[in-house]
């Protein structure tokens, strides 16, 4: 049975953090806001005051809570290797317990568990796309026509699909009996919003021969709910997952998406033994594909002349798994591209899960850094391995007014291939 962590679990490591501030020079929300309930120190201690009795849930409390990414940032820098997005995270789940989830909590929670809602939801605005978005002239992305609960207006949005990507292609793909077979972990940014990013993933497997199983059956990996504090919907959709794991045949389980990565290394495995032996399997795509030869198949292509300038941002989710050389390795062998690599590629891009709906004006304050960077990078395009990342980092070069665009490696990889 799938149980997540408390925050009495975390008892031993809230007493590691010696309250060195170290974290404040990482943490993205103490940097747009330069307020100490922000940063790291100051949440575990808050947590650490909330075990003892200390404190009461009044607002402050809530608002310093909430004011948390959940990135990881603080946790790569730290000496003692204190994990405050998992403290953050079981806090969350915490208050949740003594006051019961927020409007937009609740909200989150029904519709993961419910696919066939979230499927009806995304054909719906995928049909009527025209009446409840407006294209930004000369901008990438869509705008809200009419007012929309927890989503300010001025936000910049893809479209959503008429018809998810799991719909589009067969649940099973054959392939070189030599290859080994993966299972392919959509996630719901692909499924819903960028289904063309899972065909063009579709696309380079196909090129190297490796046979594809896509569950139809799979569900959200949960970490919308991690971060709104919604522990039944994530023990839930965690059991869910798990049962496609064990009724399947595969190898590995490659993922495209850097929240799903760390959703099933990270979340899952602490949810019980039975999840753990999954850990392994899972696979961010790039970092399969490098392991098996296909950036020297890219490199067999003929360069281009005229190659499109490109550079790279690292999600927090897999920068955190060490992941940073693949994507790059992939990039650098694309025929069509000159790479290009950006000052602090690997800081966050603001999104947040919830974070950017209750705190979308940081939200902006964090992404606008982030514009400012590609920007000055020079590069055409930002290339990264995650579509809510993309989604955030479209807003961003929006807001500042900017012309690059926000692609998924799978783009740039899927143009420079045989049909």
């Amino acid at each position: 049975m799938a149980k997540l962590k408390s925050l009495e679990d975390y008892r031993d490591e809230i007493d590691q953090c010696v309250k060195c501030g170290g974290c404040r020079a990482y943490c993205p929300a103490f940097g747009a806001e330069k307020h100490e309930g922000r940063v790291a120190r100051g949440k575990i201690a808050l947590a650490d005051s909330l075990l003892k009795g200390d404190v009461d849930l009044e607002e402050k409390f809530l608002l310093d809570m909430s004011q948390c990414l959940l990135c990881g940032s603080c946790y790569a820098q730290c000496p003692n290797k204190v994990h405050t997005e998992d403290i953050v995270a079981a806090t969350r789940r915490e208050i949740a317990d003594r006051k019961g989830l927020s409007t937009f909590g609740k909200g989150v929670g029904t519709i993961l568990k419910k696919p066939g809602l979230m499927n009806l939801l995304a054909k719906g605005g995928g049909a009527f796309s025209k009446l409840l978005f407006k294209k930004i002239p000369e901008q990438s992305g869509l705008r809200l026509r009419f007012p929309a609960p927890f989503i300010s207006s001025d936000r910049t949005l893809p479209p959503l699909t008429a018809k998810p990507f799991r719909e589009r292609c067969s649940e099973v793909i054959p392939g070189d009996a030599d290859k080994p077979t993966v299972l392919f972990f959509t996630g719901c940014g692909i499924n819903f919003m960028y289904p063309e990013s899972g065909e063009a993933l579709l696309k380079a497997l196909k090129f190297i021969g490796v046979p594809v199983i896509i569950p139809k059956d799979q569900v959200c990996c949960g970490l919308p709910a991690v971060s709104a504090g919604a522990a039944k919907t994530v023990e839930s959709l965690a059991e869910e997952n798990l049962t496609v794991f064990q009724k399947n045949k595969y190898d590995y389980i490659v993922t495209a998406c850097a929240s799903c990565h760390s959703g099933l290394t990270q979340i899952y495995p602490g949810m019980g033994e039975e999840f753990a032996e999954y850990r392994d399997k899972v696979k961010d795509i790039f970092v399969f594909l490098v392991e098996q030869g296909f950036a020297e198949k890219l490199d067999e292509l003929p360069k281009q002349k005229n190659r499109i300038k490109v550079t790279y941002h690292d999600p927090c989710h897999l920068r955190n798994h060490g992941i940073t050389k693949e994507p790059r390795t992939i990039l650098k062998a694309l025929p069509q591209v000159e790479f290009i690599e950006m000052e602090d590629a690997g800081t966050c891009c603001g999104l947040g899960g919830t974070y950017s709906v209750y705190h979308y004006d940081t939200s902006k304050k964090i992404g606008a850094k982030k514009a400012g960077f590609i920007a000055a990078s020079g590069a055409d395009l930002v290339a990264t391995d995650c579509p809510g990342c993309i989604m955030q980092l479209q807003d961003s070069i929006n807001h500042a007014d900017k012309k690059q665009r926000a692609v998924h490696i799978l783009d740039l990889v899927a143009e420079v291939l045989p049909e």
